[in-house]
């Protein structure tokens, strides 16, 4: 089942926030991380709408079931199995890297409850963040160096995409397109296919019966090309459930709902 970030103080991937300042932080550098061990186990990555198209190309594209559904990549076809990484926390083989895993360990986030003020902050278990040798540099005196206006920058770009990413998934609930996923994969040699459910997927039947109207303010908002490519990517869920058989990660049967 793939679920949305969960609903603790700490967003998926974050052991800890603290926010970047000059104060305690003025030698600090950033370092590029050897390994994404932080992603080890995530099989369901958020993502946005303006990275559908080139994930799409690596990853089916699903929707959380939640009450206020999450696009998500799927890395593996059940919770703590990533198929896409390796022991060594590297990925095994070349793919888009969404922007939430580029982001780590820094992002934007509210200190404080009473204002919509957001700070950048950082995850100081990640080892990229520290009083390093060597490193790029966090601060210029008391002013953010240029690494860190770049990382406040594409941070910055990140919230901005979740918004747009908020109000397309708002759309399709307007519409009334998103329905309860299931995906049926009979494994050679199984006398019962394996069934994957516990995500939302655009109804391919609603979006043939919509208004001309409705579906061509689809197609100017751009809205259309995403559910296109949300729907194209599903058949990679096979390809994902065929590596997990090779690793030997798979139930091999799963029963099917009763009638």
């Amino acid at each position: 089942m793939a679920t949305a970030p969960q609903a603790t103080n700490l967003p998926l991937l974050y052991q800890d926030l603290v926010p970047l300042n000059s104060n305690e932080h003025a030698k600090w550098k950033s370092r590029m991380l050897e390994n994404a061990k932080f992603m080890d186990g995530q099989h369901a990555i958020p993502l946005t709408i303006e990275e559908f198209v080139p994930a799409s190309r690596n990853y089916p594209i699903i929707f959380s079931a939640s009450e206020t559904p999450v696009p998500l990549v799927l890395m593996g076809m059940n919770e703590g199995v990533n198929t896409f990484m390796n022991e060594e926390g590297q990925f095994d083989r070349p793919v888009y890297v969404p922007a939430y895993i580029r982001r780590y360990p820094f992002m934007l986030a509210k200190l404080r409850p009473d204002t919509d003020e957001l700070s950048l902050c950082f995850d100081p278990t990640s080892g990229a963040v520290g009083e390093f040798k060597e490193g790029n540099d966090l601060f210029n005196g008391t002013d953010p160096s240029d690494n860190t206006k770049a990382i406040l920058k594409f941070c910055e770009d990140f919230e901005n995409a979740g918004a747009q990413t908020h109000a397309f998934v708002e759309e399709l609930k307007k519409l009334d397109l998103l329905m309860d996923g299931e995906v049926s994969i009979q494994q050679e040699g199984q006398e019962k296919p394996y069934v994957y459910r516990g995500f939302k997927m655009v109804d391919e039947n609603k979006l043939r019966e919509l208004r001309g109207d409705a579906v061509r303010k689809l197609n100017q908002n751009g809205i259309l090309a995403l559910i296109h490519a949300h729907l194209f990517s599903l058949q990679l869920m096979r390809e994902i459930f065929a590596v997990q058989v090779a690793q030997g990660k798979v139930p091999q049967i799963s029963e099917l709902p009763a009638n």
